[in-house]
């Protein structure tokens, strides 16, 4: 008789293997990590003895389940907004709390109270998106799960990285560390291809490529993202990713809700993977996915809860419940995802999507021992009904819930028993989840009336580069700028011609920023208006620093459709102080030596002045490329023949302010 570690017996054992088996009355022995053997009860006690046997009658034994997409330490912000559009509830609320709170530490205690939830719904494995990952992982090794964890990579700046350089560089180092260990897959994860730019879409592929490990991502969420990837790309999402060489990684995109078919080809074509957050699309209106055709058309997908902040639980029975009922209800179609397939993506479909199918996922011979066992007695689950060999998927799909996981089994280590956890301490979180509602409860609380969450709440904000050269110089001559435009170097790319009023809203306070609303007036060849655009535009007070002759100004910005006359944001952002500035602008947008700048050619009619302005800007994500750029910048001063005397650090609100 074979010696092992556990063995359970007694109980309903749900393999959810490829051939489906069931044992009733059925046993599993277990040895290290590993499962040896799977069979009757009978069988498996006259083969085997173990040093713990454990019954499990009138329960279900199955593989853990798998949460194929969340934001784990969002759990401290459970609550903190809700019912709100996603542009007001990311920008206006989980953005600022972001930034003022989230570090290691959060990130950590975050990640360890997620980690108990998901144990007690049952989870033992799961793929995460968020900051300081490397400290996510290290809770989540000491709770003892599964995880697949993704660095998010950002075009701006992040709590974890000033840059996407930085951002990189982390994700780089984490990978190292991390990779190899027996619970944790360190991933790549770039947030959205509309947080991103081609460049660090396509670094994050080859990075997740030079290491063969996953690449986490947002695809397709809202319809708005898919008309603006068509807008600025001419195409959907998923060709654009796919152009970009995106998808010839190791592919989990989230949400996929406004996927086509061809969209489907192209992502089953490079084995994409896609995890279906149910909760989350309806909560924040996203819509609802074509689960049932991408599984057609023979994607592989697992089950999500999103992140604890838009779901607002992590609690993986009902998102499988949900997502067989919003099949059926989207479809018209009771016999779309039924339960045994609903279930089949919250486990051994789940980790083929996370890409460890091979080791997890399902109660198979030599696979890891993640399993969980779960009360077949409650009222709510009975009676038994046993002529359907598909019975018991929907009892647990439709009828079971989370409450009702008695015992979680990670890598052959249990990390509860009976209910009860053993590997988080359920009070000292509480404590720290606690702390932290408090103090972000006071900083909202302090920050009511802020520009930005009023600029935010108007709708339709976008965030801008963060760097910005800029060089000002006055000038008798206009023809000036022909030296430049002439130059073998450069290349014109546009011309435009404008009138625009610029009317600067200032705050005593000089942390709340500044908004500026400009009417655009497009003048066309016989001096006549032939179109106006109107926007909003937001800066936060600007970090600035001289180099080669150009400013370096480092600040977030951002726009905003202003579709809303003048006197309605006077009357809305109450400023303390007005100055207007209307000016006659002639701009060009050139390549020098392959790179992008405008120069302006200004007439300031208010505050007047006389002369002209010859303006030169440009603006990046990137801190190494806003350095670059600020050389370059100093090469245009000589090719105009600009002396430093000439230079203007004064913007012309300041212009405006001394007159």
């Amino acid at each position: 008789m074979k010696r092992v570690d556990t063995l359970l017996t007694g109980g309903t054992v749900v393999t959810m293997n490829e051939q489906y088996d069931i044992f009733q009355d059925g046993a599993i022995a277990i040895q290290g990590n590993t499962i040896i053997a799977i069979g009757s009860s009978n069988e498996l006690r006259q083969n085997y003895e173990a040093e713990e046997t454990i019954d499990c009658t009138d329960q279900i034994i199955l593989p853990g389940l798998v949460n194929a997409h969340t934001h784990i330490p969002m759990t401290l912000l459970r609550g903190l907004a809700d019912d709100l559009r996603l542009d007001v509830w990311l920008l206006g609320y989980m953005m600022p709390v972001e930034r003022e709170f989230v570090s290691p530490e959060f990130c950590y205690q975050g990640a360890l109270l997620a980690c108990a939830e998901m144990i007690r719904s049952g989870i033992t494995l799961f793929a995460d998106m968020y900051y300081y990952e490397a400290d996510i992982a290290r809770a989540t090794a000491q709770a003892g799960m599964r995880g697949v964890l993704g660095q998010t990579v950002l075009k701006f700046p992040a709590p974890d990285a000033q840059s996407y350089e930085d951002s990189l560089a982390y994700t780089r180092q984490f990978i190292q560390e991390w990779k190899g260990h027996p619970l944790i897959t360190p991933a790549v994860a770039p947030h959205a291809p509309y947080t991103n730019t081609a460049e660090t879409l396509q670094a994050c592929a080859d990075l997740a490529r030079e290491y063969d490990v996953p690449l986490l991502t947002h695809i397709a969420e809202t319809r708005l993202e898919v008309e603006e990837s068509r807008r600025d790309h001419d195409m959907p999402v998923v060709p654009w990713v796919e152009e970009l060489g995106v998808l010839s990684a190791k592919v989990l995109a989230a949400h996929c809700v406004h996927v086509d078919h061809d969209e489907m080809r192209i992502m089953h074509r490079h084995g994409t993977r896609v995890a279906h957050c149910p909760s989350s699309n309806l909560k924040l209106a996203s819509g609802i996915a074509p689960v049932q055709e991408m599984l057609d058309r023979g994607l592989t997908l697992g089950v999500g809860t999103d992140g604890p902040a838009s779901n607002n639980d992590l609690d993986m029975f009902e998102e499988i419940r949900l997502a067989a009922f919003l099949a059926k209800g989207a479809t018209y179609d009771p016999t779309a995802l039924p339960a045994r397939e609903a279930l089949t993506m919250a486990t051994r479909m789940g980790a083929e999507a996370l890409f460890v199918g091979d080791i997890t996922g399902s109660l198979e011979t030599g696979k890891r021992a993640d399993i969980i066992t779960v009360d077949h007695t409650p009222l709510h689950n009975f009676p038994h009904f046993e002529r359907d060999p598909n019975a018991i998927y929907s009892q647990i799909v439709y009828a079971a819930k989370s409450t009702d996981v008695l015992n979680v089994m990670v890598e052959g280590q249990w990390l509860m028993r009976e209910r009860q956890l053993l590997t988080v301490d359920e009070n000292a979180v509480r404590a720290v989840a606690a702390d932290y509602a408090r103090r972000i409860d006071a900083f909202l609380s302090a920050r009511e009336g802020n520009v930005l969450s009023k600029l935010v709440a108007i709708g339709g904000l976008e965030q801008e580069e963060s760097f910005e050269i800029q060089v000002k110089a006055h000038v008798d001559d206009p023809d000036i700028v022909q030296k430049l435009l002439t130059h073998r170097d450069v290349q014109i790319v546009r011309h435009t011609h404008y009138r625009q009023y610029d009317t600067y809203f200032l705050f005593d306070d000089a942390d709340q920023g500044r908004v500026r609303y400009r009417e655009d007036d497009a003048i066309g060849p016989d001096n006549a208006v032939v179109g106006v655009r109107t926007r909003l535009t937001y800066t936060t007070p600007t970090k600035e620093r001289e180099f080669a002759n150009a400013i370096l100004l480092s600040r977030s910005r951002f726009i905003a459709p202003a579709d809303r006359p003048l006197r309605f944001y006077r009357e809305y952002f109450q400023p303390d102080t007005e100055h207007s500035v209307e000016k006659e602008r002639r701009r060009w947008h050139i390549l020098y030596k392959g790179v992008l700048f405008y120069v302006n050619l200004d007439e300031l009619s208010k505050p007047k002045s006389p002369g002209y302005f010859l303006e030169i800007k440009s603006r990046t994500w990137s801190a190494q490329d806003a350095e670059y750029k600020a050389e370059l910048a100093g090469e245009i001063l000589e090719i105009l023949g600009i002396a430093p005397d000439q230079v203007i650090r004064a913007e012309y609100l300041e212009l405006s302010e001394q007159a």
